[in-house]
């Protein structure tokens, strides 16, 4: 007997702000105040499941994430489920069309409504068929992943046949890649929460020994303060953490490209395997030249969180601009785009280590790191661990005694935030944004802007 078919029926959008500035969570050189938030999209359906999907934010900028949101979302009401998924990259095609693409074109505020639009489609199906988003991918055949892509100006560096060449050669091998998945041996985790720049040298200590307890090696901080202060921080890091550790910085776009090159000649001495974001996440050749110019000192470069589209990742690719691809999973759109960009990462050698540096993305990117390493590369690749939110969520992610992300197991894509944490913070409504705190911080149209901050 056939199975029913499943239509969506209804949707919601919450606006959903956790106050992570008020511990210093996500400060960096560009914004003082992290406000961890979601446009948070659920898909009804007439079979009892709920899709869910959503894309980060930071605080006010929710206000326009939503609304962009409300904007895609009805163009799957009504439509059954299997519509949508025979084929992924037609259904990511059209999403991206019509007169909203006129607005800024698969990149900005639409790309995310888009991804969260998109998310919860896999969400959905991905609990239809009572599996973990990685494990639904992982169980398809190489043509069944080829069909969830979008070639549409990819064609130049990657086709479809070339991605069919490059997932059958990975099928034989693959079943003892999902045993190790299933074994949480998959994704080995680095940790960035101890690199907050509003944390005191004594907390940055105190929560790299904690890290160095849980098994990481591998350790991300913020940098920019000025060559004296980074200076003094990244050494009493590589102090702690001893020569076997492996150290990244992260400036958030701070410098210029030529500054950029002259500032990270002076820290060469630390031994830092990349820079990340050191200049506009738009500058192709600006990084090409950066990671050129620093490749006799031994640092490489690493950008992608900003990235919004396929298009920028191959050009990245194609001007030698990397040393690792940090591709965000609530940037691009939705896992169709992701599994190009993971191929074409994989067909230039460059490995893929995912942002997750903010609420829910690590469980998000669990999925992602595991989907790149069973089925595209074959090769382990370290993924961002941050230690805040997971208690939010029906799925949590966590991390193996010996420094390992642990392999998503629940249907679903890992979205599902428990109910109780909007009756604390949706936006406006809940308790905190009501409070007299959370009122100051909402009333202050500067927030986050360093100078100008009031709350």
């Amino acid at each position: 007997m056939a199975p029913k078919e499943i239509t969506i029926t209804g949707f919601t959008v919450r606006d959903l702000r956790w106050p992570t500035s008020l511990d210093n969570i996500g400060t960096d050189p560009m914004n003082l105040a992290g406000e961890n938030s979601f446009g948070y999209l659920q898909y009804q359906t007439d079979a009892g499941l709920v899709g869910t999907g959503w894309s980060f934010a930071n605080g006010q900028g929710n206000d326009v994430l939503c609304t962009a949101i409300r904007s895609l979302a009805p163009r799957f009401v009504g439509r059954t489920l299997s519509s949508l998924t025979a084929n992924m990259g037609q259904t990511q095609r059209k999403i991206s069309s019509g007169q909203i693409r006129f607005m800024s074109p698969e990149r900005g505020v639409l790309q995310l409504a888009t991804n969260a639009v998109l998310n919860a489609v896999w969400d959905l199906w991905a609990k239809a068929e009572a599996k973990p988003l990685w494990r639904l991918v992982a169980d398809f055949t190489p043509e069944e992943v080829v069909r969830a892509i979008d070639f549409r100006y990819l064609s130049d560096v990657l086709t479809p046949e070339q991605a069919l060449e490059m997932l059958r050669a990975q099928e034989g091998t693959k079943a003892e890649r999902i045993r190790l998945a299933l074994e949480n041996k998959a994704v080995p985790a680095y940790n960035t929460s101890a690199g907050w720049l509003g944390h005191s040298d004594e907390k940055v200590r105190e929560l790299l020994k904690s890290a160095m307890s849980q098994g990481f090696r591998h350790f991300k901080l913020k940098a920019g303060l000025g060559l004296e202060a980074d200076r003094k921080r990244l050494g009493f890091v590589r102090e702690v953490v001893g020569d076997e550790g492996i150290l990244m910085v992260d400036v958030n776009q701070l410098w210029d490209v030529d500054e950029a090159i002259e500032y990270m000649k002076h820290l060469a001495d630390l031994k830092l395997w990349f820079i990340e974001e050191p200049t506009s996440p738009d500058d192709i050749l600006g990084h090409a030249k950066i990671r050129a110019a620093l490749k006799p000192y031994g640092i490489g470069v690493a950008t992608g969180e900003h990235i919004n589209n396929r298009v920028m990742f191959k050009q990245l690719l194609q001007a030698e601009a990397l040393d690792a691809v940090q591709l965000d999973a609530c940037r691009l759109a939705s896992v169709n785009e992701i599994l190009s960009v993971l191929l074409m990462s994989a067909k230039f050698g460059v490995p893929v280590v995912p942002h997750s540096g903010g609420a829910g993305m690590v469980e998000l990117c669990s999925h992602v790191s595991t989907i790149d390493f069973v089925v595209v590369s074959g090769k382990k690749s370290i993924l961002e661990y941050t230690d805040h939110l997971h208690e939010a969520f029906e799925a949590p992610a966590a991390i193996t005694p010996d420094g390992f992300h642990v392999t998503p197991t629940a249907p679903g894509y890992s979205c599902d935030v428990k109910e109780a944490e909007f009756g604390k913070f949706e936006c406006p409504s809940g308790t905190f944004w009501q409070s007299e705190i959370g009122q100051k911080m909402l009333n202050d149209p500067w927030r986050g802007v360093p100078g100008e901050q009031t709350s």
